[in-house]
């Protein structure tokens, strides 16, 4: 199969791009679409074996749930049994934008984009293209991330090609991901709202909206390989290179001393912007220690690039934990396999 890469020009449902899009996914096939977190494999969520085709496309596990893109607040109620005042307040507050909401789904929704889970996750991209192909599609689209299940996110079209070509019939290339991390995942589903995944809406931007707001034990921990998970993003081993990734928690004297004595053909260090000099090893740069977006929008580029260095042994300086820098964290952690040195 060959891979067109189309780049719309005005993000518009009339641009001839994003018309051959929708063409494509009306017709049950699979395009790579930008949004402000990620590119997503985009599907029409309605049509199942066009659904299949992704985990197909990806190799994704039939058991970790997708996320359906809306264009509209109203779709909701196409999607799921209920919609709480809850999912009103936070839409208001961060629609459209890197929140996902998990909620009761409707029997419009089928088992192959829940996971054959009772509930569906559900946001509204704020990039312009992605929009425009939902609405040009008329229907909502189930996406997750649009490289080969494992590897590092991508964040242009060029890291979609990279990973899907020959798989898929269409890119959209709409430039690199302001965000740069998939959606902060919101359950709610219980008696308090839980972050089941962060992303670029923190804790603490949910709780000036909710008030109460939990995280859920998988954000920072490794889960049971037989657990059912309601949002992506829990349980396997993902957003990783090649090499095998260690995080190094601890004061950057202690990271240099311990990269030294550590040092070797293939090894690498994934530092903040500055300490390059510094360190003894090649070095691969991902946004500076205070600026938690940067290091967002670099982080899953830094890794694919330490791929292309052939890299074999990488150890990660540790972001911060709180912030948009725990959705960092999580991400680096999966790609770790949850191998973290504390010094």
């Amino acid at each position: 199969m060959e891979t067109k890469v189309l780049k719309p020009l005005t993000n518009t449902r009339e641009d001839a791009a994003i018309k051959t899009a929708a063409e494509i996914l009306s017709d049950g096939g699979l395009v790579g679409l930008p949004t402000e977190t990620v590119y997503g494999l985009a599907a029409n969520a309605y049509d199942e074996a066009a659904v299949r085709a992704i985990f197909a496309a990806k190799g994704r596990p039939q058991d970790n749930p997708l996320i359906v893109h809306i264009a509209a607040f109203e779709e909701l109620f196409t999607l799921c049994r209920a919609v709480p005042a809850s999912a009103r307040r936070l839409a208001a507050a961060f629609w459209p934008g890197p929140l996902t909401m998990i909620l009761p789904k409707s029997d419009r929704v089928s088992g192959a984009v829940s996971a054959g889970l009772d509930t569906v996750a559900v946001r509204m991209p704020s990039h312009p293209a992605a929009s425009a192909v939902i609405e040009a599609a008329g229907v909502p689209l189930a996406a997750p991330s649009a490289n080969l299940s494992g590897s590092p996110s991508p964040t242009t079209a060029a890291h979609v090609l990279a990973d899907l070509r020959g798989r898929i019939p269409l890119v959209l290339d709409g430039g690199a991901c302001s965000v740069g991390l998939e959606s902060t995942v919101l359950s709610l589903t219980g008696d308090v709202p839980k972050v089941l995944r962060p992303g670029g809406v923190t804790p603490a931007q949910l709780e000036a909206v909710l008030g109460a707001v939990e995280i859920d034990y998988a954000v920072e921990h490794q889960i049971a390989a037989d657990a059912r998970v309601a949002s992506p993003g829990m349980k396997y081993k993902h957003y990783a290179p090649k090499a095998r990734v260690t995080i190094v928690d601890g004061p950057f004297e202690a990271f240099a001393a311990y990269l030294h004595a550590h040092r070797g053909e293939g090894v690498y260090a994934l530092c903040f912007a500055g300490e390059e000099a510094a360190l003894d090893a090649p070095c691969v740069v991902y946004g500076g220690a205070d600026d938690e977006a940067e290091q967002a929008r670099s982080l899953f580029a830094a890794l694919r690039a330490l791929d292309e260095a052939g890299a074999a042994r990488v150890y990660a300086r540790c972001p911060k934990k709180q912030g948009v820098a725990l959705a960092v964290y999580n991400r680096l952690l999966r790609a770790a396999a949850f191998e973290v040195i504390t010094l």
